[in-house]
Order: structure tokens, then sequence, then C-alpha cells
């Protein structure tokens, strides 16, 4: 049992230290970006700055590559 306790948190002390310098964290405002849409426009995310919720949806097509 002790073993197994100490291999999880060594798993968690790396998975820790694994997070990238300045990777985003949950709460933090989104960097500005733009995205094409399905109709040739292009969104960018200074569009929906001020909106309470934004939710990204992405699908891959029948002859997309995967």
């Amino acid at each position: 049992m002790r073993r197994v306790l100490t291999l999880f948190v060594l798993v968690a002390v790396l998975l820790v230290l694994s997070v990238p310098a300045g990777a985003l964290q949950v709460g933090d405002p989104a960097p500005d970006f733009t995205l094409p849409a399905t109709t040739n426009e292009k969104f960018s995310i200074k569009e929906f700055q001020g909106k309470k919720n934004v939710v990204l949806f992405g699908f891959i097509g029948a002859f997309t590559p995967t």
C-alpha cells in the first residue's frame, strides 16, 4: 500500500511540474485569436469580448484528414 501511495504522489508531482510556463489556468481570459468558419468567414475572439459565455465547437467532416 505504501508503494502505491508513493507512486501516486510521484505521478501527481510530475503532472504539476509538467504544466508549461505561461499555460492558461481555469478562469484566465482567452488570448486573442481568429478562426475560420465553414462559410469562409473569420471570427475573432475580440468580437465576443464582454459576452458572458462563448462556446467553441469543432467537428471533423467526412472528407477532412483526421
